[in-house]
């Protein structure tokens, strides 16, 4: 594939400091009591996720973190943001569950007049990933299809529904990342879904950057894209390469720390939509 020029396009994120972050459960198959995290360490590799979206030139706004909520540093599971409407969270699991009145109070106290309190689990942007034509929504671990139906209703877009059957990969952003929402471009690893839903991203992204297992299991598909620059676990250096044939900036990062809670760069990372 011949690159071409990429233009970034600004974003607006929303991030949570992870003053609290430590791994004292166990929810998904990263996380283990027993393995401590170094805080320090985990907030200097955060900070510098931070800002490197600062130096590109992007939005970052601040959910302030809460004692006892140790995963809301994993501040994209809170919501999903679309053309300035919000869609909250509903966790699976009761120790994450006050992670969605803290966004709820947050979106409300910013000025977004669209809040809704959906009914259905859904876990935010872990398992909806939106492009222009699309949103696709992930299931089998975490978000409900149920969760589907009331997300289509809420911003009227198609959703399409992708079964999750790998426990590594317990939400779609660990599998599937949007590398240009203007262009339907994305990354995903095969391995993590279905055979019935591999042959539905076959059939929408038939030229999709398709990840390997070792980049896969260094959460390399839990990235960030503006359009240009696109932020991912620097562990997955089977990525490097492929991103830049298609004309992407790779920009790795080392979240080592928060990956013991098992997310990395689009796990921290929420996206503020405006209206279109």
């Amino acid at each position: 594939m011949t690159p071409h020029a990429r233009d970034a396009a600004p974003r607006r994120y929303l991030m949570c400091p992870p003053e609290h972050f430590r791994v004292t459960y166990s929810i998904n198959p990263w996380m283990d009591p027993a393995k401590p995290v170094e805080l320090p360490l985990a907030v200097a590799q955060w900070e510098d996720l931070r800002d490197r979206y600062l130096a590109l030139g992007h939005t970052v706004e601040l959910l302030d973190p809460r004692p006892g909520l140790p995963d809301m540093v994993f501040a994209a599971n809170g919501a999903t943001v679309v053309d300035g409407r919000v869609l909250g969270a509903r966790f699976a699991y009761a120790e994450r569950t006050p992670e969605a009145e803290a966004h709820r109070e947050w979106f409300a106290a910013h000025g977004f007049p669209e809040i809704h309190e959906p009914e259905h689990v859904n876990e935010g942007e872990g398992d909806f990933a939106v492009t222009s034509s699309w949103i696709l929504a992930g299931r089998g671990f975490r978000s409900t299809s149920a969760a589907h139906d009331e997300a289509q209703e809420f911003f009227g877009r198609p959703v399409v529904g992708l079964d999750l059957v790998d426990p590594r990969y317990y939400h779609l952003d660990t599998a599937l990342a949007v590398l240009d929402d203007r262009t339907d471009e994305v990354m995903y690893y095969p391995g993590a879904f279905s055979p019935g839903s591999r042959a539905v991203l076959a059939r929408l992204f038939p030229d999709a950057l398709i990840a390997r297992e070792p980049d896969a299991a260094a959460l390399g598909l839990n990235a960030v894209s503006d359009g240009r620059h696109v932020l991912l676990p620097q562990a997955a250096q089977g990525l490097f390469e492929p991103l830049r044939a298609r004309g992407f900036d790779p920009v790795g990062m080392d979240l080592g720390e928060l990956l013991k809670g098992g997310g990395s760069v689009k796990c921290c990372t929420q996206e503020l939509r405006p209206r279109t």
